[in-house]
């Protein structure tokens, strides 16, 4: 089985024999300055590293544990009529698990993101929101509710 290594700050758990240890979301901001505001500062992602050089910015943020989620095109359609009422993502959607999701929502919506529909509990027990984020990112922010 997987046992776990530590990276930097962050522990992550390594399977033997996969050779994926990591997911990074690459994201090419147009106003580097305000998305890195709105992720790092306002969304609290802490900040493992800086790269930058006179070639550009880089910076890497903390965004906890990742997973893959593939969904078909039916489930996808599915997802946003519950959660926003209509079909509106594009094939990509970023989701962030926090602990309170209204008051991020509205957090974040202060910071200039545009709430595409707030706070709506789902099925399948979370309450989740829908936003426009900086850099384009349309954003889940979703927060398990414990209901068995």
């Amino acid at each position: 089985m997987g046992g776990w290594r530590t990276k930097g700050r962050r522990a992550s758990v390594y399977y033997p024999g996969m050779g994926v240890r990591e997911l990074r979301l690459v994201v090419t901001a147009d106003d580097y300055e305000r998305a890195l505001r709105f992720y790092r500062d306002v969304l609290g992602l802490p900040e493992l590293a800086d790269f930058s050089s006179e070639d550009g910015r880089v910076r890497l943020l903390d965004a906890g544990r990742a997973t893959l989620e593939l969904v078909d095109a039916r489930q996808a359609e599915f997802i946003d009529r519950v959660e926003v009422g209509r079909r509106v993502a594009g094939h990509i959607r970023v989701a962030f698990e926090v602990g309170d999701a209204a008051r991020v929502t509205a957090e974040l919506a202060e910071a200039g993101a545009q709430v595409i529909a707030a706070p709506t509990r789902t099925p399948w027990g979370s309450l989740n929101a829908r936003l426009e984020g900086e850099a384009g990112l349309q954003l889940t922010l979703f927060e398990e509710l414990g209901e068995g």
